[in-house]
């Protein structure tokens, strides 16, 4: 359990990392990248193919960012002048080019091959007690710092409500959530006997499980919506249940994450690895934050929100734009390279198309425009991920592949809800929200 604990610790942050670039590009600028991934596999190539050569892996890392930075100016250059849509289907484009030029240049990338056997952060490190507990200390001063922003913006969202109003929503909240669980638990012990017993035909198992879910998702949408027109501070308080319940799961985790680093030997280059990627994601989350709101950030988000206004204040629009896509890409190099260093082999196929809208489903969740609410898509797309990938396997009568395509339905089902229930995601904005302007 341990070491899933810390692999799923690894991905979250590398996709919170990766979706942090996103949110710069569209929620902070309202540049539609459909291709993110491209940064993403120059990232990693770079890292891995520098790293065999003998350069320092931070050195390695670093220039890969690089790398992917350069691709940035490189198709801003010449597409940041295309809007919307067109922009949309140039860095597409462009991301399948990165990925088949993996592909086929082989005395590069070694093609289909892939490239395995390349040094990974701290593998060969062993820590002493005193630095394993400076570890320790580090990542949960980071979860602690998590903690204390996510209970400065709980504090805020519910200041204006009387208590008594927040103990009555938070009680029918608390019922709400737990009834669903339950049912959708029952639904599911129910659909693994019937599996099991062989007494339905597969496709007709399958077609009740899809509209059985379709249904009870209906369901809540529809009491949720009753019970926020009839009920004062609904909202509020399911929000304070939903963040309760994602408080104590972070700390379940993070017990197993502290556990892991205490036994550093026992798994040293995931451990390692799992040290560096939450470290890099509170500094570039802090780093963001800081650029966001500063006169940097407002330019972006007035281009964002009408660029012809930013040019007649006399602002260089397409520069701007273009140190966004930079940025942007530069981030999601950095995960490029932690993306290789988890996976310990690098493929072309490990970067197709899905990837980047897995990103666009963790910024779009969260919230666009919000750094914070990327982070906990990052988390909840993750949770989602593991979650069915051990449940539906026994419930889902579906072989491997069909089952994978499943699991997107089901999300993209969950997305098409929120977006009818709350289409700023669960911590953004609607003023944030850029998409087909």
């Amino acid at each position: 359990m341990q070491g899933f604990i810390v692999s799923l610790v690894i991905f979250t942050s590398i996709f919170a990392i990766f979706g942090l670039g996103l949110n710069l590009q569209w929620g902070f600028t309202g540049l539609i990248n459909f291709g993110h991934v491209a940064f993403m596999a120059v990232g990693a190539y770079a890292t891995v193919l520098l790293s065999l050569n003998g350069v320092p892996l931070i050195l390695a890392a670093l220039v890969g960012g690089g790398l992917a930075a350069l691709l940035g100016l490189l198709i801003g250059l010449s597409t940041l002048r295309l809007r919307a849509d067109y922009l949309a289907i140039v860095t597409i484009g462009v991301s399948e080019m990165v990925r088949l030029v993996a592909l086929n240049e082989e005395w590069l990338t070694r093609g289909s091959f892939g490239i395995q056997r390349f040094p990974l952060p701290l593998a060969n490190f062993s820590p002493t007690l005193l630095t394993r507990l400076v570890m320790i200390l580090l990542v949960a001063g980071v979860v602690a710092l998590g903690y204390w922003r996510l209970w400065k913006w709980l504090r805020q969202q519910v200041k204006q409500a009387p208590q008594s109003v927040l103990t009555r929503a938070s009680l029918a909240a608390l019922g709400y959530l737990t009834s669903l669980s339950l049912l959708l638990y029952g639904g599911g012990v129910a659909a693994r006997q019937l599996k099991a017993a062989n007494v339905l035909p597969p496709w007709l198992l399958g077609v009740g499980l899809l509209g059985g879910l379709a249904a009870i998702i209906g369901l809540y949408v529809w009491l949720a919506q009753r019970m926020s027109s009839k009920m004062s501070g609904w909202s509020t308080g399911l929000l304070l249940v939903f963040t309760g319940v994602l408080a104590l799961l972070g700390f379940w985790i993070l017990g197993y994450a502290l556990s892991a680093i205490y036994n550093y030997d026992s798994n040293p280059s995931k451990t390692g690895l799992m040290v560096i990627s939450v470290l890099l994601v509170a500094l570039t989350y802090w780093g963001l934050e800081r650029l966001v709101n500063s006169p940097w950030g407002r330019i972006l988000k007035a281009i964002r929100e009408d660029e012809e206004v930013a040019k007649a204040l006399g602002k260089n629009v397409f520069w701007y734009k273009l140190q966004s896509l930079m940025l942007g890409g530069l981030i999601a190099g950095i995960a490029g390279a932690l993306y290789a260093w988890q996976l310990t082999t690098v493929y072309p196929d490990n970067f197709q198309p899905l990837v980047t809208f897995n990103g666009w489903t963790i910024v779009v969740l969260g919230g666009a425009g919000s750094n914070a609410g990327t982070l906990l898509g990052s988390a909840i797309f993750w949770a989602y991920q593991t979650v069915t990938r051990f449940i539906l396997g026994d419930i889902v009568p579906l072989d491997d592949a069909r089952l994978g395509a499943f699991r997107i339905m089901v999300i993209g089902l969950l997305l098409m809800v929120l977006m009818i229930w709350r289409p700023q995601g669960i911590l953004g904005r609607k003023e944030e929200l850029t998409l087909g302007r």
